[in-house]
């Protein structure tokens, strides 16, 4: 029999973050503290942790992971094998999500949005990245070895990316060094205060302690040993990218290669997972809702330039929301190399040099590391804990990513 009539709208739903968990995060190097676990190692252990703190497997709808580097250990859908293999039962289904760095912030829309829309009534998301095992490029993508591609794109590494980006907002090196600086104070600070402690998971290692704490924070940073780095991508420039930068900016005599290893985000490993569902159904199982997420926002800006999409992201996301900087108590913006965090104060008007700390107040992936599939995540989960620390309404998490692409949540305490 043919419906005549259409089916009634479905009643408005609200996407709730429930809890939130992540491991440490260790050096992208065999002797990281995590180079002995892979990326199923890593999820299977962060949701045994959920299950302890009181989260049923049975009521899970679905597991979606974010994840840049989707191949050999972290490929075969590790979302589905890590729920399998931690005992949460074989009607838990998964899935993964990649856009590159923003992979973790997507993987948390995704699930937020199906939430909404009734598909689902609680999802686990997160993120993950073993860079150590399986490193950078490892894919082999056009975008990163196809000459034609290449050229096509404008496709440049993300530090000559940055380099480009400090030439022509026109900071100098001493800038981007301060700012390198003050991540790692504020992370160090951060850690030293036990502000990470209800969400990292200790992670076990062969033949010694746990790894509890990210081993990447350098407290000892000052502008004396900033200054004493040299530029990292500067070879890279020479070798052929500034020309195909330069081609898309003619304007630019030349780019000044100013961003060292202490202000570019130095690579990790580690994972992150969120709860995420309807306050109905959190409420069922036991949970407390923490924060809403109000809305989420999928961007490109130019592929050259590429890293300014984040911060594009935060500013669409923030008018959808009938919000301005202004009503934000916590920025948590991935640290995409210094000169866009620079940029994304000014533009924002967040003046940290007289104590406006609302961005990135615990530090950030310049001081703690960038586990590119988990970043977002854990950009998300840090939001929702510094707003409960400081007694904030609004958040916003963003990240950039490569090839142009930057995503952004806005999360109501």
């Amino acid at each position: 029999m043919t419906r005549t009539t259409p089916l009634a709208p479905a009643a408005p739903r609200d996407a709730w973050i429930f809890d939130y968990v992540r491991t440490p995060r260790g050096k992208a190097s065999p002797k990281g503290g995590l180079h002995e676990h892979t990326a199923t190692d890593l999820l299977m252990h962060l949701m045994s942790a959920l299950s302890g703190r009181g989260l049923d497997p049975g009521v899970v709808a679905d597991v979606i992971i974010g994840c840049a580097s989707q191949l050999n250990e972290q490929g075969a859908n590790p979302a589905r094998v890590a729920a399998l293999r931690a005992g949460w039962g074989h009607q838990v289904p998964g899935m993964m999500v990649n856009r590159f760095c923003a992979s973790g912030i997507d993987a948390v829309a995704t699930a937020a949005a199906r939430v909404k829309a009734g598909d689902a009534d609680l999802v686990v998301a997160g993120g993950v990245e073993t860079v150590s095992r399986v490193p950078i490029f490892s894919d082999g993508g056009p975008l990163w070895t196809d000459p034609e591609t290449i050229t096509d794109v404008g496709s440049i590494h993300m530090g000559v990316a940055a380099d480009l980006n400090a030439t022509l907002d026109g900071y100098a090196r001493e800038d981007l060094d301060a700012y390198g600086v003050r991540s790692q104070q504020r992370a160090a600070q951060a850690w030293s205060a036990g502000r990470f402690d209800n969400a990292v998971i200790p992670v076990p290692r062969a033949g010694g302690e746990d790894m509890a704490a990210d081993e990447l924070v350098r407290p000892s940073t000052n502008l004396a040993s900033q200054a004493a780095l040299a530029p990292a991508f500067a070879d890279l420039g020479a070798a052929g990218q500034d020309a195909i930068a330069l081609g898309a900016f003619p304007e630019l005599a030349s780019i000044e290669h100013l961003h060292t290893v202490g202000t570019a985000p130095a690579m990790a490993d580690g994972a992150a997972l969120l709860v995420v569902g309807t306050r109905e159904a959190g409420e069922r199982a036991g949970l407390t809702p923490r924060a809403r997420i109000v809305t989420s926002v999928a961007v490109a800006g130019h592929p050259v330039r590429m890293l300014t999409a984040g911060q594009d992201a935060v500013e669409l996301a923030l008018a959808r929301s009938g919000l301005s900087a202004d009503d934000v108590a916590c920025f948590e913006f991935a640290e995409a190399f210094a000169a866009l965090c620079l940029r994304f104060e000014r533009d924002l008007t967040i003046d940290a040099e007289h104590g406006d700390d609302r961005m990135n107040p615990n530090g950030g992936t310049l001081a703690m590391g960038h586990a590119f599939g988990a970043t977002g995540t854990i950009m998300i989960g840090g939001c929702v804990e510094e707003l409960e620390r400081r007694q904030g309404r609004w958040g916003v998490a963003a990240v950039s990513g490569a090839a142009g692409l930057g995503s952004a949540v806005v999360i109501e305490r």
